[in-house]
Formats: structure tokens, C-alpha cells, sequence
């Protein structure tokens, strides 16, 4: 250990990211004064990346129970919930934002490959994957760059990887110029009861490091990305991880087949804060301790000090402990695939006055002594309430009234549909998805008839056959959530809630991933309250408990100041027969076209109003409980009936968008009627809440008009779907072709 005179200072702590009284703090669980491994260990362990210090106080009040729940929000490494017939979903939706800020490619590529591992060490096999992605405004040239980076970077791993990427959402806007977003969501099955935890005991079993070898990519970076980014980020590129797909692809492989011998007692993945992350975690949890002797950790670069050996963030890494005495059997296993298989260390006994240390060695001499429990969230990391006070713009915001806008007439509609066909944030992401490959492993029901939620089968090597499918989306409107962020957090959940709803599934619990500015700016930290609030009232309301997550503070920048609040939801369905299935194509020439829902005189925060009129002040778009789970209900009901030949919920660029959209996806056409008891702009091009677009063959007109006034359900008859062309009273507006060429080749376009 080191002397006194060389134990490292203050200043030493600060330049690390702890703060003064963390400093103290540690030194009072230790009993004397850290030496600098130790304090690496404290700043990585205590890091808002690690820890969630300031934000776990209000994680704590999201609904987290449920019948279905088999772990609990932060119980394993990511959630699982019982989906029948003897199987289970685990999910998971995490970002890499400040690594693909910096490196797009590798950043986004290693945040696809966490998330998968993080799911196929709790024994279930990846079977389909989204992504939730936001940048710049397009005309810059970093932003195209970092889009091509990232997209590039997803589709590269998870194509090597072999998992197809069903979904997902792309947005835009400038305030996203310096700190884009990527979040990665996965989702696997298991059989319940075969699941593996992260958890660690008894005394003296082995403890291995399995995977790719140990490196000096990824040290701090769980520190890094608890920084705002600024211009001095680009010396940190050494945060930025570096992976392999093929090699996770084998250590997929070897994970599940040592869980399949039932000796695995705990395994985790090395992701943020590498080795003393899984080390201190799983010994918190099983409350034991550990003894580790680095030496024997298999290195890419030699003389690696012992910090960063613990903080290297390397990929394609796991730690397991197996029980003592079959050694034999997970080394056999990872020597036939190829893979690092070390023992590294022992479980330890729990102490008199504590609940497990850690002991970590380097040549021999002991390097750090520190206590599993005091490292980890939900122990003795720090929790903090931080001030908050609403933003000065908020009131502002409010004051927006429809009525000092000029409706438009007729001459204009054409205008703003071209405007909304080719707008970054709505036309084809087709530009993108073609990078991906969406078929892999055959499981993906969505691609060739599309629906508002990736439908997936429920299959995989081993598994019972079934006729079931998951029923997955993610979804956030950060505009929304800028405006009003208690009301915009609700509405993410209602809307995904209604994507699943709308594609045939049940809606069964969510995954977030909080994306915010910086903690300790009051306005910030306001906005991540209101919406941690919100999305607490909406999950209880859609029952829909929170399984886990992750947030992500400090995506800001001195330049551009905080992106927009962006809480992404990650949302499970279920769908227990194909043959609830639903589409959002227009099936039939003839079909008629209703919209189900409110309509109201509200442009706020709409693509319409924000891009094309330019008035960026509003408040979020009308929401209401009751009406959206009623909506939501009506749908179910209808398709249960075998009533519907489509449904697809109105969003982003409103209802003409929405029609669109739908025809485009049929090669149809539509003809209908404007409500002229509503704005017009309101009408075709607001984004109130709680509307879904049907389509019903004649000879059910009758059914479902009944059902409908029996629910009281406020409803409208459109007109009809046509063959060829968009139009609105009499007046045809552009070909299906002419839209088509419009919406698919917008981004493609720019990109070029």
C-alpha cells in the first residue's frame, strides 16, 4: 500500500469527479485516507454513471411491481417478466451517448453489444433489437457525420452479431448538435427458472474473467460520461471502448451453454467501470466478499497498473462465479469456443462489521481494501436530492394561444404535406433500416406489412414451441417533453402503450432510458423530476411497471446548453395469437377510414407548427387519461372482433401524416373529408393525443359504428381508402407515387 506522503490529495480527488465531502466521506468507510487506486475505484463506483446519486431517490418512486414480474427494477442485469407457456422476456434499453459523441462508430457499435449482453447473462437469447437515436440539425456537416458514424456502427455489430434490429426512432433538432443520443434496446427469451443472476457467495468458489482480453480502451469511462461534453472531451477518446461482434457472438454462445449446467452461482457483465463494477456488485448483493489477484487477468497491454485493470471498460467480457470444484467443466467450455477463460480470484466470508470486502492484489502486494457494499447503488454510494426550480421558459411556453395563429386554407394544405413528407423527423428511415438487417434468425414479423410495434415470434434453439410474440417499441416526442415535461412524459408512455396496442400486443411493462442535462442545474434538474413524475402516473395508469433502465445526466454543453429532456420509453407487448396481428397498411380500395379519438383545435408543439411555421413556444400537445386508455381499449376490441383491416395512431406531423403513411404502405390512395368544425391546420396537422386512424371493410360498418356509439367514444368517418392519390374534399393533392417519392428518398437525399 502507499505512504502517506504519496496518498493522493484533494485536488487529486477533484480531477477524478469526486467532490470534498465524497472525499471525506470515503476516507471515513475506509478509516484512513485512500491511496489511488482505491480512490479510482470510489470515483468510478460513485459516478452518476454507476451510482445514480442524483437521481435515485426519485427512481424509487416508478411503479416497479407487477404479476408478471419475475426481477425487479436494479435486482439483476436487466429485467425479466413472465410472458406464459413457461417463458420469459428479459429487456433492457441503455445509452452510449458521450462515446458516440466522440467516436460515433465505436460508440454506437459497443452500446449495441452491452445491451445484448446484458440480456444474455441473465440466460436468455437475444432475439431482436431497436434503437433510439437523436441528432443535430442536418444541414451540418458533424451531424451527418455522426449520423453515418452511428448508424454504420449499429448495424455492423448487430449484423455480425446475428440479431435483427426490428425498429426503432430517429429525431432532429439543434439541440442535439453537440450531444447526440443513442440508446440501445434488447430483448431475449428464457424459460423461467432458467435465468442466471448477478450474485456472488459462498466461500471459496472461483471466480473467473471470461471473454475478450483486458485492455486500456474504456478507463473512466463511466466518469467521462458523468461530464458535460465540452471541446477538451476529444483528449478522453481513450473512454471510448473498442468491440468485437464475433466475438460476442461466441461468448453468447459459451454464456448460455455454463448457465445450462446449473453451476453458475452469479455472472454479470463488465460494462461500465469493468472488473471492480461486477466485483463490488455481485459481492454487494450476495453479501460476500472477494479476493483478486490481477496478475492472472489476461491483458492486451503489458504493465497495466492496477487501476486500470479494475476501470478498463474492454468488451466482450463477463465475470462468473461457479461452484467450487467444476472448474474443469466452464474452462472445457470456453476452450471449445475459444475464449479467455482465467481464474482471477475467490468468494471471500462476509466480515464482523460488514457485508464483504474486496481484496485486490498486483504482484503480490495488496493494492486496495475496500468494502463491496459502501462501492455500490443501493448501498453506500451517495444519494442526493438536488435543488430544482421550474424554467422561466415553461410560463412562456404556456401562453401560446392557436388563436394568434392565421388558420390555413386550401392552397396551403399541399405545401405543408410536401414540407412534412420530406421533414427529417418524418419521412422513411429507409436510408437507415437498410443498413440493418431486420431478418436474421427469421423471427421479425414486421418487416414486409408494417405496424406502429415490431411484432417478433417467440423462438429460439431449446425453447418451447408456441404460437407467441413480443410486442416491442420505443418512444419519446422530446419536444413534448421540452414543453411540458410531466405532460410529455405521460404522453411517451401512452404512445407506446398505443403502438402496441394499435400492432395487435398487449402492453406489458417498460425499460426507460433518461436523458438529461446536467444534475446540479436547477432548470435540469426540475425537468427530470417533472418527468420522472409523469411517467410514474402514466405507468401506473397503463399498468405497466418499470423493470429498469438507465440514466443518463451531463448531455450538455456550453455551446448549445442541455438537449431536450428525452425520457425514452421501451416498451413490452404481448401478443398471444398471430392472428391479432395488426397492420397499418390500407388493405382494400373501398375500405372505409375512420379516426378514433378526439379531435380539437390544438396545433401545440406540433412538426407543423415548430418546423414549418417556425414558432418553437408552445406548450405539449392536448393529453388526457381517461380518453387515451378508452381509445386504447376500443382498439383491442375491435381487433379481437376481427373488425379492423388497419389501425395506425396519429403522431408526429398529425393526421394527414398518419393517412399518408398508411396508404403509402398499401399503395393506396384516400379520399376525405375535412371536419369543418375544427381548424384546419388543427385538423390535418395538429398532434393531439389519443387518436388511432381504422380501416373497416362495408360490411362491418355496422359492427363497429355500434360499438362505438355504445362506448361513446368521440368518432369520424373520414371517407374511403381509393386506388392512386391523396384526396381532401374533391381536391387531390399528389399522386401515391408522387408521395412516395417525396417521403422515401428525403433522407437518402440529404445524406448524400
Amino acid at each position: 500500500m502507499d505512504t502517506l506522503e504519496s496518498l493522493p490529495t484533494l485536488e487529486t480527488a477533484r480531477k477524478l469527479g469526486v467532490l470534498p465531502d465524497e472525499f471525506d466521506r470515503i476516507a471515513e468507510i475506509l478509516g484512513r485516507r485512500p491511496n489511488f487506486t482505491e480512490l479510482s475505484i470510489f470515483s468510478v463506483m460513485w459516478s452518476e454513471h454507476c451510482s445514480y446519486k442524483n437521481s435515485i431517490i426519485w427512481l424509487k418512486t416508478l411503479p416497479r411491481d407487477g404479476d408478471r414480474m419475475l426481477a425487479k427494477a436494479g435486482e439483476e442485469n436487466a429485467g425479466l417478466v413472465d410472458i406464459g407457456d413457461g417463458l420469459a422476456c428479459s429487456f433492457k434499453i441503455e445509452s452510449h451517448n458521450h462515446p458516440s459523441a466522440l467516436e460515433p462508430y465505436q460508440g454506437a457499435a459497443t452500446g449495441v453489444g452491452g445491451i445484448n449482453r446484458d440480456i444474455f447473462t441473465m440466460g436468455a437469447r437475444p432475439i431482436a433489437q431497436l434503437n433510439s437515436l437523436r441528432f443535430g440539425a442536418l444541414d451540418l456537416k458533424k451531424t451527418k457525420r455522426l449520423l453515418r458514424g452511428v448508424v454504420k456502427g449499429i448495424g455492423d455489430y448487430g449484423n455480425a452479431f446475428g440479431i435483427p434490429t426490428v425498429g426503432g426512432e430517429l429525431h432532429f433538432d439543434e439541440c442535439y448538435n453537440t450531444n447526440p443520443l443513442v440508446n440501445a434496446f434488447s430483448a431475449g427469451i428464457v424459460e423461467v427458472g432458467k435465468s442466471a443472476k448477478a450474485t456472488s457467495f459462498g466461500v471459496g468458489n472461483p471466480v473467473f474473467i471470461v471473454g475478450s482480453a483486458t485492455g486500456k480502451d474504456g478507463i473512466h469511462g463511466a466518469t467521462f460520461a458523468s461530464e458535460d461534453i465540452s471541446a477538451a472531451s476529444t483528449d478522453k477518446l481513450p473512454a471510448v471502448q473498442v468491440g468485437d461482434p464475433f466475438m460476442e457472438k461466441l461468448l453468447l454462445e459459451a454464456t448460455l451453454e455454463i448457465i445450462e449446467t446449473g453451476y453458475v452461482i452469479g455472472i454479470q457483465d463488465m460494462g461500465a467501470a469493468g472488473i471492480i463494477c461486477s466485483t463490488s456488485e455481485m459481492s454487494a448483493k450476495g453479501e460476500h466478499g472477494m479476493i483478486i489477484d490481477l496478475d492472472k487477468v489476461p491483458t492486451r497491454q503489458p504493465n497495466m497498473a492496477p487501476f486500470e485493470i479494475l476501470l478498463s471498460e474492454s468488451q466482450e467480457r463477463m465475470l462468473v462465479v461457479i461452484e467450487k470444484g467444476k472448474e474443469h467443466i466452464i474452462q472445457g467450455i470456453f476452450d471449445k469456443w475459444d475464449l479467455n477463460c482465467a481464474q482471477i480470484g475467490e468468494v471471500t466470508a462476509r466480515g464482523e462489521n460488514d457485508l464483504g470486502r474486496l481484496h485486490f492484489y498486483r504482484y503480490g502486494e495488496l493494492v486496495a481494501d475496500v468494502p463491496a457494499y459502501d462501492l455500490v447503488l443501493g448501498g453506500g454510494a451517495p444519494q442526493y436530492q438536488r435543488e430544482y426550480k421550474e424554467p422561466a421558459y415553461i410560463k412562456e411556453y404556456a401562453k401560446f394561444n392557436a388563436d394568434d395563429v392565421t388558420d390555413i386554407d386550401v392552397d396551403d394544405i399541399k405545401k405543408i404535406a410536401e414540407h412534412l413528407l420530406t421533414h427529417p423527423n418524418i419521412c422513411s428511415r429507409k436510408w437507415v433500416y437498410e443498413q440493418y438487417d431486420s431478418m436474421v434468425g427469421t423471427a421479425n414479423r414486421s418487416t414486409n406489412a408494417p405496424s406502429d410495434a415490431a411484432v417478433v415470434r417467440v423462438k429460439g434453439p431449446g425453447l418451447p414451441t408456441t404460437n407467441k410474440s413480443i410486442v416491442i417499441t420505443v418512444d419519446c416526442n422530446s419536444r413534448y417533453v421540452n414543453a411540458s415535461p410531466r405532460q410529455g412524459a405521460m404522453i411517451a408512455v401512452a404512445e407506446a402503450c398505443r403502438n402496441i396496442v394499435c400492432s395487435g400486443g398487449e402492453p406489458l411493462a417498460v425499460t426507460n432510458n433518461l436523458n438529461f442535462g446536467n444534475p446540479y442545474v436547477p432548470e435540469v434538474y426540475w425537468q427530470f423530476v417533472e418527468a420522472v413524475q409523469g411517467m410514474g402516473e402514466a405507468c401506473k395508469r397503463f399498468s405497466t411497471p418499470v423493470t429498469g433502465g438507465n440514466v443518463s445526466f451531463y448531455n450538455q454543453s456550453s455551446d448549445d446548453g442541455p438537449v431536450f429532456p428525452t425520457p425514452t420509453i421501451g416498451m413490452l407487448g404481448l401478443m398471444d395469437n398471430p392472428d391479432h396481428r395488426m397492420t397499418l397498411n390500407f388493405k382494400n380500395e373501398g375500405d372505409l377510414i375512420y379516426l378514433i379519438g378526439p379531435s380539437t383545435n390544438d396545433i401545440a408543439s406540433s412538426e407543423y407548427l415548430y418546423s414549418y411555421l417556425g414558432i418553437k413556444a408552445s406548450p405539449a400537445p392536448y393529453f388526457d387519461f381517461e380518453t387515451e386508455w378508452r381509445v386504447q381499449e376500443s382498439i383491442k376490441t375491435m381487433n379481437r372482433h376481427g373488425w379492423l383491416q388497419s389501425a395506425h395512431d396519429v403522431s408526429d406531423g398529425g393526421l394527414f401524416i398518419t393517412l399518408a403513411e398508411s396508404a403509402m404502405a398499401g399503395d393506396l390512395g384516400f379520399d376525405i373529408s375535412i371536419d369543418t368544425r375544427h381548424r384546419t391546420d388543427s385538423f390535418l396537422f395538429g398532434e393531439s393525443q389519443s387518436r388511432v386512424v381504422i380501416t373497416i371493410t362495408p360490411d362491418q360498418q355496422q359492427h363497429v359504428v355500434g360499438y362505438l356509439e355504445d362506448s361513446v367514444l368521440p368518432f369520424r368517418h373520414l371517407g374511403t381508402v381509393t386506388k392512386g392519390s391523396f384526396v381532401m374534399d374533391e381536391t387531390t393533392l399528389m399522386t401515391v407515387g408522387e408521395a412516395k417519392n417525396l417521403y422515401d428518398n428525403a433522407l437518402g437525399d440529404i445524406m448524400q
